[in-house]
C-alpha cells in the first residue's frame, strides 16, 4: 500500500487516521500521491505569489491616473484574483495534509469554491468598466454594458451562495455557471474586438479557451497529476487575462 493511502491498520501512527479519512473524504474516490500534492502545491506557491506582485503591479499603474473608475475596476479585480489563488491554496495544503481539522477543511472548500463565481465577475470589471466604455461602449451601448456587467456579478452572487450554503448540492448546475460565466462576454463579442487592443483580444481568448480546457483535467479524476494540471491551466488562463488588463490599464 502506498504511503499515502487510506489505512485502518491498528498500528497507524496517533492521529493518522484522521488526516487519512479527512484526506479521503477531501478528494472522495481520489487519493494523491505524495509527489501529486507536491506539485500541486508547488502550482499554488506560484499562484498566490504571483497574484499578489500582478495587484502591486496592477495598482502602481492605475493610482497615478487619480481616475475613480480605473483604481475601482483593478481593485475588484485584483481582490477577486487574490483572494481566489489564497483561498484555493489553503484549501488544497489543508486538505492535502489532514490539517487543521474536519471543520476548517470543510469551511475552506466552501470558500475556495465560492471564490471562483468572484474571480470570474472580477475579470469581467475592468474589462467592461475600462476597455469597453470607450468606443467600444458606442458600438454596443454602454448602459447594455452595464447590464452585461450587472447579470455577471448577479449570476456570481447566486453561485457563491449555492457553494457557501449548499456546498454538495447543485455541482453540475455550478459548473454551467462557472462556464456560463466565463462565455456570456461573447454577447459583446463586437465590442470587444472594437475597443481592444489586438494583443488583449488575443490573450482573452486564450486565457478562456485554457480555462475551458482545464475543466477537462478537472473532471478527468482518474489521471495521475490531474489536481495539479487543473490548477496548472488555471494559473496560465488567469495570467493571460491579466496581461489582457495590463496591456488596457496601459493604455486608458
Amino acid at each position: 500500500m502506498d504511503a499515502d493511502e487510506h489505512s485502518t491498520e491498528p498500528t497507524a501512527p496517533p492521529g493518522r487516521g484522521l488526516r487519512e479519512r479527512m484526506r479521503a473524504a477531501r478528494f472522495e474516490l481520489r487519493r494523491y500521491s505524495r509527489a501529486e500534492r507536491v506539485a500541486d502545491g508547488v502550482i499554488h506557491g506560484l499562484g498566490v505569489t504571483a497574484s499578489l506582485v500582478a495587484v502591486a503591479v496592477l495598482l502602481v499603474m492605475a493610482l497615478p491616473t487619480g481616475e475613480t473608475r480605473l483604481i475601482a475596476a483593478t481593485a475588484i479585480y485584483g481582490a477577486g484574483m487574490l483572494a481566489t489563488f489564497s483561498l484555493s491554496a489553503a484549501y488544497n495544503i489543508v486538505g492535502d495534509n489532514g490539517l487543521g481539522g474536519e471543520r476548517a477543511t470543510m469551511v475552506l472548500r466552501r470558500l475556495d469554491h465560492a471564490a471562483i463565481y468572484l474571480m470570474i465577475a472580477g475579470t469581467y470589471t475592468p474589462f467592461t468598466l475600462i476597455g469597453l466604455d470607450g468606443h467600444g461602449g458606442r458600438l454596443f451601448g454602454v448602459a447594455l454594458l452595464h447590464w452585461l456587467l450587472a447579470l455577471v456579478w448577479l449570476v456570481a452572487l447566486v453561485g457563491i451562495v449555492l457553494k457557501l450554503v449548499w456546498p454538495r448540492r447543485f455541482r453540475a448546475l455550478s459548473l454551467v455557471l462557472y462556464l456560463t460565466m466565463g462565455w456570456i462576454g461573447l454577447l459583446a463579442g463586437g465590442a470587444i474586438l472594437a475597443a481592444l487592443p489586438p494583443a488583449a483580444v488575443v490573450l482573452l481568448a486564450v486565457g478562456g479557451v485554457l480555462y475551458t480546457a482545464g475543466v477537462v483535467f478537472h473532471l478527468w479524476t482518474s489521471l495521475s497529476f490531474q489536481n495539479a494540471i487543473w490548477h496548472g491551466f488555471v494559473l496560465a488562463a488567469a495570467g493571460c487575462h491579466y496581461a489582457a488588463i495590463v496591456a488596457m490599464v496601459g493604455t486608458a
